[in-house]
């Protein structure tokens, strides 16, 4: 499965904002933001007028980063969410946030959605008492994530269940702390969803 391979801190500097997509190590002074908040490359530091072209694009590479999807299946999501019926933009969002990686994330069960990315496809979760292993399996209203019983002796699971356990969840997933176990309750609403994304503009993006 395609996925982004490169440094993910020179992303963040690129969006000018912290994407969290390091985990703990964003939340350190060894931040790359933190440290060099300016653009990667020779011409980092200069200074450049936006187009509105450019504004969008940027809002567009910033939703994908953030959720760690490539071009093609960010475009897939968006054609989905126009043929749903309601808000083209909100309907992307809700999408995006239904990956079984990022719930995993929201739950606290990875400190990224790299690391959530990684454990799904290794096999740690279950979803209605099956395996899945693909992390951008879309869950729906009445699901249940758990985390698999063998996988519960892994040293990492097991820390990441302890944090979880001191986590508030998002109000769309229910989470039971003694059973490391998830349901999924209503599907997100737009003031349910924290991530820094305008999404309008997306959509105004792919209208062109």
């Amino acid at each position: 499965m395609a996925r982004y391979t490169g440094p993910h801190c020179r992303l963040c500097r690129r969006e000018g904002l912290k994407l969290y997509l390091k985990g703990d190590r964003c939340y350190t002074g060894k931040c790359a933001i933190d440290r060099r908040s300016y653009a990667p490359g020779q011409h980092g530091q200069g200074r450049k007028k936006i187009s509105e072209y450019g504004i969008q694009l940027r809002a567009k590479q910033k939703a994908r980063r953030i959720y760690g999807v490539l071009e093609k299946p960010f475009r897939n999501y968006f054609e989905r969410a126009e043929r749903q019926p309601g808000v083209t933009g909100e309907n992307l969002l809700r999408l995006l946030e239904r990956r079984l990686d990022n719930v995993i994330y929201r739950l606290g069960l990875g400190a990224s959605r790299v690391e959530a990315r990684q454990l799904v496809r290794h096999g740690h979760f279950t979803v209605n008492g099956k395996k899945v292993n693909i992390p951008s399996f879309q869950v729906r209203v009445g699901d249940e994530i758990a985390v698999r019983d063998k996988s519960k002796n892994s040293p990492r699971v097991k820390e990441l269940m302890e944090r979880a356990a001191d986590r508030t969840s998002p109000a769309w997933l229910e989470y039971d702390v003694q059973e490391a176990k998830a349901r999924v309750v209503a599907l997100p609403t737009r003031d349910q969803i924290d991530a820094p994304v305008e999404e309008h503009l997306i959509v105004e993006l792919y209208s062109r």
